[in-house]
């Protein structure tokens, strides 16, 4: 990893320091990420040293990991997204919800498990929460609606698919093949103690602890900074062996918003956070909190950077440190990106160029690993990125056309059900309902 220069690290120190200051926070410990792991890293307060040890827990990060057994589980074949979760979890009522709803918090879950505040009681077994119709607030696919109950099912899921507790397929599966050895469903020395801050006095007592069971997938880990970083290098398109490279693009797209709205929007992808920020880039990560502690991991993947935030209190740090660190770095040392070099076009460049759907002009490209893109020329237009699909033809990766399949001909391209032409309506090409002179 390449550390930072030093007039940056003061500045992130220094923002670091007023967060802790101004949130009250008893110990916190924040870090950039970059090159597969902490490029800085730095802790204000009682946080022992050294700090990049210091487990801290992780609230509902954990929700990335999470994601991460199921869609390995899909990889491997043993269940589609679509499936209803009877299929895979018989007897619940949210059983016609199907997987990619609940992992994207799409499926009308409730927001909490059933009984006691799960985040301050003993954990209990999937049949001894009792859930009943009521845990089925919404209709599914409806609205975004957070829900920590949604990630318990998936968990449990998860545990009978593979025979064993989810915190071991998650050990054995994600956290130990990406060297997380830090990263525990317990807390296991250093590690810090959870306090709550009076809101009126600066006085705290700590914060309860324990394992809460079938609701572990929703916030159950702790870690420390320098595996949290690891996490965030995942995220960052270093996935090892845990998961493919386009399954970590599958997770990362945003559920129920055109990414290319108007900047400002936050999403859920599957067990990520995608936020577009004031200034324009897209960050994809998590938040965390259980009662004692507060969690941010979120990364820049244009820039190839992390940052994270581990404090020691149920409130009062603002969300937004890491955020506020992405943007230190990327004003102070920017990433520099790879130097173009030539390469082949994925298909023949007679193909590329300009293309028209009806009087509107458009643009074939080729860009680099051997997509396509198809996007407005001079003007805004519907824009895809498309991947090679059978028997020569081409699938929308994002955008309008995401899962539609384009097939290229040299009079025509035929794109779901529109037709883009050489020429504004060219006559030789077969527009539906023909053509007529210009005049």
């Amino acid at each position: 990893m390449t550390e930072l220069l030093p007039g940056t690290a003061r500045t992130l120190y220094a923002r670091t320091a007023r967060a802790q200051r101004d949130g009250r926070v008893p110990g916190l410990v924040a870090g950039v990420v970059r090159g597969g792991g902490l490029a800085w890293s730095a802790a204000r307060g009682d946080v022992a040293e050294p700090h990049r040890d210091v487990a801290h827990r992780l609230g509902s990060i954990t929700k990335t990991v999470a994601a991460i057994t199921v869609m390995r589980l899909r990889d491997e074949g043993r269940l589609d997204l679509a499936d209803p979760l009877e299929k895979h979890l018989p007897g619940t009522p949210l059983g016609d919800r199907t997987l990619g709803q609940l992992l994207s918090h799409m499926g009308g879950a409730t927001s909490e498990s059933p009984g006691g505040w799960w985040e301050r009681t003993p954990g209990t077994t999937l049949e001894g929460l009792g859930l009943s119709p009521a845990d089925a607030v919404l209709a599914p696919a409806r609205r975004f609606h957070y829900s920590n109950l949604g990630f318990g099912l998936l968990g449990e899921l998860v545990a009978r698919a593979r025979g064993r507790s989810w915190v071991e397929v998650a050990r054995d599966e994600v956290l130990l093949p990406l060297g997380m050895t830090r990263t525990t469903p317990r807390p296991v020395a250093p590690a810090a103690q959870g306090f709550a801050v009076h809101p009126w006095a600066d006085v705290r007592q700590p914060e309860p602890e324990h394992d809460a069971v079938v609701m572990a997938p929703a916030g159950q880990l702790w870690a420390s900074a320098t595996d949290l970083a690891r996490l965030g290098a995942f995220l960052l398109g270093d996935t090892g062996d845990v998961l493919a490279t386009a399954t970590l693009e599958e997770m990362c797209l945003p559920s129920g918003i055109d990414p290319g709205d108007a900047p400002g929007w936050s999403s859920y992808g599957l067990g990520v956070q995608v936020r577009r920020v004031e200034s324009g880039a897209t960050l994809v990560g998590h938040g965390g909190s259980m009662p004692g502690f507060l969690a941010g991991l979120w990364v820049d993947r244009e820039e190839a950077t992390g940052a994270l935030a581990l404090a020691n209190t149920t409130s009062g740090l603002d969300g937004g440190l890491p955020a506020a660190l992405l943007a230190d770095v990327r004003e102070a040392e920017p990433h520099i990106v790879d130097a173009w070099r030539p390469s082949a076009s994925p298909v023949p460049v007679e193909l590329l160029g300009p293309w028209y759907w009806g009087p509107s002009p458009y643009a074939l490209r080729a860009i680099p690993g051997g997509l396509l893109h198809l996007g407005g020329l001079g003007r805004p237009g519907r824009a895809s990125r498309f991947r090679p699909g059978p028997a020569g033809t081409w699938i929308g990766m994002d955008g309008y056309f995401a899962g539609e399949t384009l097939r290229l001909d040299p009079v025509a391209l035929n794109l779901a059900t529109f037709v883009f032409t050489r020429t504004p309506y060219d006559p030789a090409a077969p527009v539906p309902g023909g053509t007529c002179e210009w005049r």
